[in-house]
């Protein structure tokens, strides 16, 4: 059963639209209980760094989620905000991150890029995947994906990095550590490719 974790923020019922099309057992829940019996979470992102992880400590899932993932290893795949708050900090707000992949999120800067960019950085790239990265299986990436954002996650190990996305220069779109995956573009909005990548995520 893979959780689709609903905490306020991001598109879930495009996501579980998705995972019933493709037959995989599904629920969207913000409950406790509920949570902890799940064997893979989602958590989606729409908006701020900040008023997401309130949202999170608020309802308790932060602690429950560190046993589950930390502790009993199950996978989690953050999406866009989702995969923001995986990291330590951000330069958006003041709120602590999950810290559960090394690093820190950062404003896409036009002053300090080779071509300035305009944000937010909004709609389809080509991305470039790293070798052996699993959840790319089977997905086109010179068709790309779907992005909206104005920051993103910089990994303190390049290691963690599984796909980058060129914006003005490099910037990184996919990370990985263990049992911890994140995409900074929107797979629910990116047609046969999302689908491909929440298929690789439910047979991990």
């Amino acid at each position: 059963m893979i959780a689709i974790i609903d905490y306020g923020s991001g598109n879930v019922g495009a996501i579980a639209n998705i995972y019933k099309q493709l037959k995989v057992p599904h629920l969207i829940t913000g409950d406790l209980s509920e949570l902890a019996q799940a064997e893979r979470y989602i958590l989606p992102g729409v908006g701020a760094f900040d008023t997401t992880m309130k949202h999170l400590k608020d309802s308790g899932m932060v602690e429950l989620l560190n046993e589950q993932v930390l502790g009993s290893g199950k996978k989690v795949l953050g999406i866009c905000v989702g995969m923001q708050i995986l990291a330590e900090s951000s330069e958006e707000g003041e709120e602590s991150g999950l810290g559960w992949i090394k690093g820190r999120v950062r404003k896409i800067d036009p002053s300090k890029l080779p071509a300035a960019p305009r944000l937010p950085h909004m709609g389809w790239n080509t991305v470039i995947t790293t070798p052996g990265a699993r959840l790319f299986d089977g997905v086109d990436a010179a068709h790309g994906f779907y992005f909206l954002h104005s920051f993103y996650f910089d990994p303190a190990r390049t290691e963690d990095v599984t796909a980058t996305v060129d914006y003005g220069g490099q910037i990184t779109c996919g990370v990985a550590h263990g049992n911890v995956f994140g995409m900074q573009f929107h797979p629910e909005k990116s047609h046969a490719n999302g689908v491909a990548i929440f298929r690789n995520f439910a047979e991990l």
